[in-house]
């Protein structure tokens, strides 16, 4: 049958039409895919073809308030590996394995694993010596990252309160760990391309991410403060070997923390090699014990505070012992003190007294003010860890619970919280919260990022009872129990401590926790330190023998070292028979030697120098001495 034209033209033009049609949705999906959806398939290719070596960033450094680095960062390349581009996978393995030290075994297991791209496991943070060891044998599918290991410079210095990282650079203890979302940064990488089977692909340029650095931290932490710190818990490891130490330094003013440590300690680059139980307690903030005579400031400044007692006109007579409840609580001093005013009873420490105290008040006032001070609570301060302590529940407190706990036995606290109230007891008294991270850093533009302030909790008692409290424990170190923590030129006021351990429910003998609290200067405190020293071996077991020399010494160093300036206006110190008299040093400088022979100076000299007359001298003229130290002279010129 014959088609018409008009048919086959009618035809020709539908399938022209249904052709344009067509080829016109091919072309706007062309061109929806080109242009719409171009980047992102190109992405998703890249993505596919893409091998990641990643860049760790620099942790940010931690460093005391006056820039010292306490924590910083030391390069450490890292090998990783891209299986299928490995051609001799034993051999590869064969000459890795040479220059890490590793098994070849478990190096070719690696090498052979089944993924796109691998870290060596025995190639992590290498020294650079290896990795270019490593770069010149030309290994294909062996890339070296960079990376870096945490850093401590000064070993166990800190090393709690520091705490350490992890190989991956995460904190893991201390203030690594506490502040380790700020520390950590973010990761880069640098990106290359490589087809399905693994082989590079040259003609596409690698990408690269730079990492970005965590933020610096810098401490409250003084490190001359802490330097004088650590030397002489050191020595008193040595002296006493006891079963551990503890030791904090604040401003009383507000609540930043100068100088923590504590024995036993550890080097942070090796905390695997020590107990866990070591690197795992930072004894300033966890450890709860009974306090002791130190807990009978916050006792004193309850009873001067509702005006309960008068230091100077209020008398008491101490037995030895005094019973309560049917309970007899005794003295330290066998046969008692006799009479003595209330403000001797303090310098005394004598347990009956206090106990006084503690009734006047009644247990309702006496445990409102303990809580007040911050006891049976945890501090707050930016550590992990923190101990609470423990308290007498109030409705199970009876006349012997109310009496120990107001000379400090049968309770339990952390030092830090002793701290923080001995420090609002003297402070005129304002209750801070400790803290030990003063700012974060932006380590590019140096610009403050957090910035942590002094905070009030609240205020106690009022700054005439802060006065008073102030002169009571000046006194206690000038004439009482705390002699031995007087530092010649300073007001040094503080109280003393003696503890005995409990195990199972009962005391244990001759095993104490003995401690001293001081601060100076007593007029206007610019620093408290407290030192606890559990279970001295060798000696006395008492707070005044041990922990107090302890603490005259770091005050001593520390005011000097703080620029604290020496005072005239100290309370006369009561000698005893192993106190060394001090004397004023004469002016010498221009005197001959004749005139110094003539002199009745019981002074060791050390001459330097040639000549007859006296051009310089150390110490200089109006500094107190002990009698007996040696003086150095410098001489020069001759006598007229």
């Amino acid at each position: 049958m014959r088609v018409s034209n008009v048919t086959v033209r009618r035809r020709l033009l539908i399938a022209l039409f249904a052709g344009i049609f067509i080829f016109l949705i091919i072309d706007v999906r062309l061109g929806y895919v080109q242009f719409y959806m171009g980047d992102m398939l190109t992405d998703r290719a890249k993505g596919s073809w893409s091998r990641d070596i990643p860049f760790a960033p620099e942790r940010g450094e931690i460093v005391d308030r006056n820039g010292v680095p306490l924590a910083t960062n030391i390069s450490a390349p890292t090998v990783w590996v891209v299986p299928r581009q490995i051609v001799d996978p034993e051999a590869t393995a064969e000459k890795l394995a040479a220059v890490l030290n590793s098994s070849k075994e478990a190096t070719l297991k690696s090498l052979t694993e089944k993924e796109s791209i691998i870290r060596l496991p025995s190639g992590r943070k290498i020294s650079h010596e290896k990795a270019k060891e490593i770069r010149s044998l030309g290994l294909k599918g062996i890339y070296i990252g960079e990376d870096s290991k945490r850093h401590y410079p000064y070993g166990s210095y800190l090393s709690h309160v520091l705490g350490f990282a992890g190989i991956d650079n995460q904190g893991l203890m201390g203030l690594e760990l506490f502040y380790d979302k700020e520390l950590s940064g973010e990761k880069g990488s640098v990106q290359f391309y490589a087809d399905a089977k693994g082989r590079r692909m040259n003609d596409m340029a690698d990408d690269y991410q730079p990492p970005l650095d965590g933020l610096d931290l810098r401490l409250t932490i003084d490190t001359k403060v802490q330097t004088i710190v650590e030397r002489e818990l050191d020595i008193a490891q040595k002296t006493y070997n006891p079963d551990g130490i503890i030791a904090i330094a604040m401003n009383p003013n507000n609540g930043e923390i100068l100088a923590m440590s504590s024995r036993p300690n550890f080097d942070p680059a090796n905390f695997r090699n020590v107990p866990q139980e070591v690197y795992n307690r930072n004894l300033p903030v966890w450890s709860t014990y009974e306090p002791g005579s130190t807990f009978k400031i916050i006792t004193l400044a309850a009873a001067l505070e509702e005006g309960k007692v008068n230091l100077k006109n209020d008398h008491f007579h101490d037995s030895g012992s005094v019973e309560v409840g049917g309970a007899r609580l005794k003295c330290w001093k066998r046969g008692g003190h006799g009479s003595q005013s209330f403000l001797e009873v303090v310098q005394n420490s004598c347990n009956p007294g206090f106990v006084e105290l503690g009734e006047r008040l009644g247990k309702d006032k006496l445990f409102g003010y303990i809580k007040g001070f911050g006891f049976g609570q945890k501090t707050g301060i930016d550590l992990q860890g923190e101990g609470t302590g423990i308290l007498f529940n109030i409705n199970r407190v009876g006349p012997v619970e109310l009496a120990t706990t107001a000379f400090g036995q049968g309770v339990s606290v952390t030092p830090i919280q002793q701290v923080a109230a001995v420090s609002a007891a003297v402070n005129g008294g304002y209750l801070y919260t400790p803290y030990i991270a003063k700012e974060l850093i932006d380590p590019l533009t140096k610009e403050v990022v957090m910035k942590n302030a002094p905070k009030l909790k609240h205020r106690i008692i009022s700054e005439e009872t802060s006065k008073q409290i102030r002169h009571a424990l000046e006194s206690v170190v000038a004439q009482g129990t705390g002699g031995k923590a007087f530092v010649d030129s300073y007001r040094v006021g503080g109280k003393t401590g003696t503890a005995q351990k409990a195990q199972g429910g009962r005391y244990l003998e001759n095993n104490h926790i003995v401690s001293f609290i001081g601060f100076a200067p007593a007029d206007n405190p610019q620093i408290v330190v407290y030192v606890a020293v559990d279970n001295p071996k060798g000696t006395v077991q008492f707070g005044g023998v041990v922990s107090a020399p302890i603490v005259g010494n770091i005050m001593k160093d520390s005011l000097r070292a703080l620029g604290v300036p020496p005072s005239k206006n100290q309370i006369e110190k009561k000698m005893t028979w192993t106190d060394v008299p001090m004397i004023s040093m004469p002016e010498l400088e221009g005197l001959t030697k004749k005139e110094i022979s003539e002199q009745m100076v019981n002074l060791k000299i050390e001459a330097k120098g040639e000549g007859d007359v006296v051009v310089k001298q150390l110490p200089q003229a109006g500094t107190r001495v002990k009698e007996g130290s040696t003086i150095i002279l410098y001489f020069g010129g001759k006598a007229e």
